[in-house]
């Protein structure tokens, strides 16, 4: 087949950067059947391309599904008089959620077949899954399309049956029962898709007549509600990028005005659960990587301090129990859990030294002595683990099944990368222990670097397949990221934000001159704001990148960003700036792959794109690869598979996930 060609009308933005052309803006108007036309005629092209290599995809689609257990069941966990788990069956998309008297018989009775709920929907997503305080009602929404606008719905879970009970258009921002199980509390999003509201929804009663608890006007703000560990507070969390307030309802006294916490104050965050006879509240009140503070239950806004700060070690989250806390944080950008108790003494959990991922997992008794808690590495699968806060003695309750694989034939390590400025950048690597490091291997290279997200490192079955075929995988952590406290997420956003593809760019450097890789067979990858980070990278030194893969990648930061009537734009403007003032404009401008898209040769790039994303709109990599193809001088394979009926996170079935995964392999494979 030929490459499609978009057509080009002429298209000027005014900005204070001066005028900029953009041929291609029309893509933006997803309502011209143009727009669509040339979509589809950009799949049709890539399932052509992929259509000739269509063994390797079947081989690695087939790898991939022979490495997961496809019939299996979540370990169960303890909630009142009933044990909760979930399974999934062979040759089924989703998972069904189920409970039991006991751990043995936590799948005996379903509660929701998400398989059954999706029939017809080509696109189908849980978000909510609240099941009451007295355990008679299941609270839970679907999304169908990919738009992130989910249907609320309320289940009698004695008889499996929905009640009249109908909620639209609701966001994914929580739900919070009422004691009495007479009230539910959801928030909604406005056009903008900013979630902004909480309603309250008197059981029994419909959509229309639900009362308006809180609404926040300041455009930066998202709104969040949640029940506390307790169950005796309704929580709103109302937070932007720089600062946070919590309002609270009793839930046993659930039309209450809400009272807030502490009055919102400018680069002020924090937040709140209940513990026993106070308040715990994790805040960054002169303490840029935050500390414990505590508070009276009837003066919720007189702090006094538990834990204190401690420059480098990021305390990301505090799970209170009847008898102490569970710190969650990051430290020499390696995530730990530490327990801390009433008395004053504390423990931190041992984890060894391999870099990991460790979350926390459900953990819904208030009353115990143990905690769950998620660990991975890139050579240990994801493992749940049951541990004695006070002595350590620890229980594995389950492994993912990895079928057909010797964990032990991989081998994992980190080092450290000297970026542009001298600063030392993580990055961690993991191979099959037959991969030569002599300078000639493949090499495959993650990054996201924004929204102070840390990437832990994590178990991948699909990975493997890489590994197996001699590639080294790296992950690394540029600035912008949580990974090294605050001070490594500062400089990585707004006027530092270069930092992160610096960073990004210092790590492929690295990995070449350590022997890792070969310097004509290294691929970079990313999605969303990682996306942005690859594609920055090859605008910037297109000649170190064999292959780019870009998935929903944000690419045209300028114009997204000045455009106040796209979702999301104007809460963005504290992480990425605004570019109707300078010096963002400039800046911005100086790093958007879009923009800095010029004639010259460029690495071989699979792009995606989602038609009903809310976060990335499709028409950025739409207009990406249409100015790639009308600019580039060489012709490495330039791929863009846009999902017509999903959004951001692609395909919402397993199966479909996981063919997904095997092109993206194959394109790598093929490529580098």
């Amino acid at each position: 087949m030929q490459e499609p060609v978009a057509k080009q009308i002429e298209h000027h933005w005014e900005r204070p950067t001066g005028r900029a052309d953009d041929s291609w803006a029309w893509l933006r108007d997803r309502d011209d059947p143009d727009t669509i036309a040339y979509l589809e005629a950009e799949n049709a092209y890539s399932d052509e391309w992929f259509a000739e290599r269509a063994d390797l995809v079947d081989a690695i689609f087939g790898e991939i599904k022979s490495r997961i257990q496809e019939t299996d069941t979540t370990a169960p966990v303890k909630d009142g008089p009933w044990w909760y788990t979930s399974r999934t069956t062979e040759g089924s998309n989703y998972p069904i959620h189920c409970r039991g008297r006991s751990a043995d018989d936590a799948a005996s009775d379903v509660l929701l077949d998400e398989n059954r709920e999706a029939e017809g929907s080509d696109f189908f997503s849980v978000d909510a899954f609240d099941v009451s305080p007295d355990s008679q009602l299941l609270a839970w929404s679907a999304d169908v399309d990919g738009g992130e606008k989910y249907t609320l719905r309320v289940r009698d879970l004695n008889t499996g049956t929905d009640l009249a009970d109908v909620i639209h258009d609701v966001a994914w921002c929580g739900t919070a029962w009422s004691r009495d199980i007479g009230s539910l509390f959801y928030v909604t999003a406005n056009d903008a898709m900013r979630p902004y509201r909480v309603w309250r929804h008197d059981l029994g009663t419909d959509q229309t007549d639900d009362t308006l608890v809180f609404e926040e006007t300041d455009e930066r703000f998202y709104v969040y509600v949640e029940l506390s560990r307790s169950g005796e507070w309704i929580m709103i969390d109302t937070r932007c990028k720089t600062s946070s307030e919590v309002l609270l309802i009793p839930s046993g006294e659930p039309k209450q005005a809400p009272l807030i916490v502490h009055p919102r104050t400018d680069d002020v965050e924090y937040s709140v659960d209940h513990w026993g006879d106070r308040f715990v509240i994790l805040t960054n009140l002169d303490a840029e990587d935050f500390r414990v503070m505590t508070a009276p239950l009837d003066q919720p806004g007189v702090w006094t301090e538990l834990v204190a700060h401690q420059s480098g070690r990021r305390i990301v989250n505090v799970e209170p129990f009847e008898g102490h806390l569970v710190l969650h944080e990051w430290i020499d950008a390696q995530p730990r859990l530490r327990a801390l108790f009433s008395d004053g003494n504390q423990r931190v959990f041992d984890l060894g030294a391999e870099p990991h991922e460790v979350e926390v997992d459900a953990n819904l008794e208030w009353r115990t002595e143990t905690f769950r808690y998620r660990y991975q590495s890139l050579t240990t699968p994801m493992t749940i683990y049951e541990e004695d806060v006070r002595n350590g003695a620890r229980t594995m309750l389950k492994q993912t099944p990895v079928p057909g694989v010797d964990v032990s034939r991989y081998t994992a390590t980190r080092e450290w990368a000297p970026s542009h400025d001298g600063t030392l950048v993580p990055v961690d690597f993991v191979r099959h222990v037959d991969t030569p490091t002599d300078g000639t291997a493949p090499c495959l290279i993650y990054g996201y670097g924004s929204y102070e997200s840390a990437d832990a490192p994590w178990f991948s079955p699909a990975r493997l397949s890489l590994l197996d075929r001699g590639f080294v995988w790296a992950l690394a952590h540029p600035r912008g990221g949580g990974e090294l406290g605050r001070r490594w997420y500062l400089d990585g956003r707004l006027l530092n934000k270069r930092n992160t593809f610096l960073d990004m760019i210092a790590v492929t450097e690295h990995v070449v001159a350590k022997g890792w890789a070969s310097p004509q067979r290294v691929g970079i990858r990313g999605g969303s704001a990682g996306g942005l980070l690859v594609g920055a990278c090859m605008t910037m030194r297109p000649e170190l990148f064999e292959a780019v893969v870009a998935e929903v990648p944000f690419v045209d930061v300028v114009t997204t960003m000045y455009d106040e009537t796209l979702p999301l734009t104007i809460t963005e403007w504290e992480e990425w700036g605004n570019p109707a003032d300078e010096p963002y404009a400039s800046y911005m401008l100086s790093y958007s792959p879009y923009d800095q898209t010029t004639a010259r040769d460029y690495p071989a790039l699979f792009i995606t794109a989602g038609l009903n994303d809310v976060r990335v709109s499709y028409h950025e990599p739409a207009k990406w690869i249409a100015k790639l193809r009308a600019v580039r001088t060489n012709h490495e394979p330039l791929i863009m598979r846009c999902e017509l009926g999903a959004g951001h996170a692609g395909p919402s079935g397993r199966y479909d996930l996981w063919r997904e995964e095997a092109r993206v392999l194959a394109f790598l494979v093929s490529v580098v």
